[in-house]
């Protein structure tokens, strides 16, 4: 990789100043001694606004992508990762010599690393809160291990999906990972959470929340309290990051 030429990485999304990339990407290129890297935020009101910005950063290299545009970027890509495309969300954008904009999915790598070491052999079965861009990566990494899953949303649309009003009792015995890919309860609306019924909940069940400020969300308290084992998102964004930047740093 040439190191003297200006690099600029950024973040997709709306929103975004809370951003975990760039204080990570920021402290990663000064450890490293990239003086040339810079990483932005690129915090844009519709995803119309992006081609603006690919015309009018000279050096950008590459981009992660979060809420809202994990799918609405795809149509604005030459080329996208197969596993990118079988989910159909895009997080990592790499853009080649050719000014080439190639689509990945980072979050399943994330995903799977930072939960395996919790699966025990009765978590046959998960509910995904949620149906945005980072829930179907959840759902592939999930299909990948053999999990089988659920979708849960406020207004279902498929046979996929159920309803937060479903999850009875019976309901969630069967389903004992319970991963949040919903919004609630990040900073600083930290008193929201899913609205599950936690009073069933019990040691056999595994809480993951993609959120990881606070470190631990209402939703995970109140798994907690229940005595589930718990996990937030800090270490999927970690590694999904170290992937980003492998990608990025591929010569070919």
């Amino acid at each position: 990789m040439d190191e003297k030429r200006n690099k600029i990485f950024g973040l997709l999304g709306k929103n975004i100043s809370y951003s975990f990339s760039r204080g990570y990407f920021s402290d990663k290129f000064k450890d490293l001694g990239l003086e040339n890297h810079h990483y932005k935020n690129f915090d844009i009101p519709e995803i119309s606004d992006f081609p603006s910005i690919i015309k009018n950063e000279t050096f950008l290299s590459g981009m992660n992508v979060t809420i809202p545009y994990k799918e609405a970027v795809i149509p604005y890509l030459h080329k996208l990762d197969k596993t990118a495309k079988k989910i159909g969300a895009v997080n990592t954008i790499k853009i080649t010599k050719k000014g080439n904009l190639k689509g990945y999915n980072t979050d399943v790598v994330g995903f799977e690393q930072s939960i395996l070491p919790f699966i025990k052999k009765h978590h046959t079965h998960a509910l995904i809160l949620g149906t945005g861009g980072a829930s179907k990566a959840i759902a592939y990494a999930l299909k990948k291990n053999n999990i089988k899953y659920k979708f849960v949303s406020r207004k279902p649309s498929s046979k996929k999906e159920i309803s937060y009003d479903d999850l009875s009792e019976k309901k969630l015995h069967k389903y004992q990972i319970i991963i949040n890919c919903t919004p609630l309860g990040t900073s600083p609306n930290t008193h929201l959470c899913p609205n599950i019924p936690y009073q069933f909940l019990t040691n056999q069940y595994l809480l993951f929340d993609l959120v990881y400020n606070p470190e631990v969300s209402t939703f995970l308290s109140k798994g907690l309290a229940q005595g589930a084992a718990i996990k937030n998102g800090y270490q999927m964004l970690e590694l999904q990051a170290e992937e980003s930047w492998r990608i990025w740093n591929e010569t070919k």
